[in-house]
């Protein structure tokens, strides 16, 4: 594996053109012990807080070469960025990593060796997406690798069993057919094939040992990632109780809205019949209006008429005057006078007599 990260600090004098330096440094010496890029892109680098392990926390102020690299001496890949002198991702990829995209231009994975988990923000989604699915096909090359790796230990030990096994036979045999100074010489391979098997199962043990250690990180990392997902869902969950409250607090709202809607629409029945009784009020106010103007002018000719009643009466006292006037006879009512029944039943009985009984006075005029 080559060690990278050795450049001088320029990054911050020289910004991003001073990053892709140090990346082309990375990358060749990378070359020089046997790496190959076989891709690169670029994208800002995060790295989960490992107090909380829920916030992420930028490894680079700026985004940087992200490179795989290619190691045909140890057939293994790695994942390699550097931020100037600084090398803030170095994972080697095996088959049972897996790269999750959680946005559309964000994606994750986590390294248990380096115990932590990776994150980069890409510029877009088509770079995302090149680099998941590099991100597998490599993964499946690390598998194809640890496969054929794992044929290879099985077929030399299948080999050294074999020959473990013949190596008796042909000791026997030769027992049989030599001294017993050729049966002392022939027990040492014997016992070296029982030695080397020994080591090998001590291989195979501390192998083992150490597969199980890496189990029991993945193992951890699992329970880790187990328990951000039950708060996780504990807050969704939470979460959801207050917009369930929200939600009918809104809804008791909303009836209150409609019952009071239903309210202020009876009372515009209401003012709706009210405006029609006092339309129906003002039409009978203008024909009582029009009534009383009516009467008025009844009146106002009574009045007139009213007027001309005085003149009307003098007219006929003057006529009755005249009449009497004209009625009148200037004679004396004697008695036995042929003209006595006629004026006593003008002037009356009374009259009559009253000049009868008073003979000699001068004669009144009929009343």
């Amino acid at each position: 594996m080559c060690e990278v990260g050795t450049r001088p600090p320029l990054a911050a004098e020289r910004g991003e053109l001073a990053g892709s330096a140090a990346a082309a440094t990375a990358a060749e010496r990378c070359r020089d012990m046997g790496e190959q890029p076989i891709f690169t892109t670029r994208a800002h680098v995060f790295q989960i807080d490992p107090s909380t392990k829920k916030n992420w926390v930028p490894a680079s102020k700026q985004a940087v070469t992200v490179s795989y690299f290619y190691d045909s001496t140890r057939n293994s890949y790695r994942i390699i960025s550097v931020d100037g002198a600084k090398v803030i991702i170095n994972s080697t990829i095996t088959p049972n990593m897996t790269f999750t995209k959680t946005s559309q231009k964000f994606g994750q994975w986590a390294d248990s060796r380096a115990n932590t988990v990776f994150g980069l923000g890409f510029p877009s989604e088509q770079q995302l997406t090149k680099f998941a699915e590099k991100f597998q096909e490599v993964k499946e090359a690390a598998k194809l690798a640890r496969d054929r790796s794992q044929e290879k230990i099985e077929t030399s030990s299948n080999h050294s069993q074999e020959s473990g096994r013949e190596t008796p036979s042909s000791t026997q045999a030769s027992s049989v057919n030599g001294t017993d100074d050729e049966k002392a010489s022939h027990g040492g391979p014997a016992e070296a094939h029982l030695k080397s098997e020994n080591d090998k199962l001590k291989i195979a043990l501390a192998q083992s040992s150490t597969n199980v250690k890496k189990w029991e990180t993945e193992l951890q990392t699992l329970r880790e990632s187990n328990a951000r997902l039950t708060t996780a869902l504990q807050e969704s969950a939470a979460s959801i109780e207050h917009w369930k409250k929200q939600f009918s607090a809104c809804k008791e709202e909303n009836d209150q809205l409609r019952n009071k809607i239903e309210e202020l629409e009876e009372q515009c029945n209401e003012i709706n019949k009210e405006k029609e009784r006092n339309a129906q009020l003002s039409r009978r106010l203008q024909e009582l209006e029009t009534e009383l103007q009516d009467k008025e002018l009844e009146l106002e000719e009574l009045r007139k008429q009213g007027e001309v009643i005085p003149q009307l009466m003098s007219e006929c006292e003057s006529v009755s005057q005249q009449l009497e006037s004209k009625l009148m006879i200037p004679s004396v009512c004697f008695p036995g006078s042929a003209v006595a029944p006629l004026s006593c039943h003008l002037w009356g009985s009374d009259s009559c007599c009253s000049f009868m009984e008073v003979p000699g006075r001068q004669r009144r005029a009929h009343a």
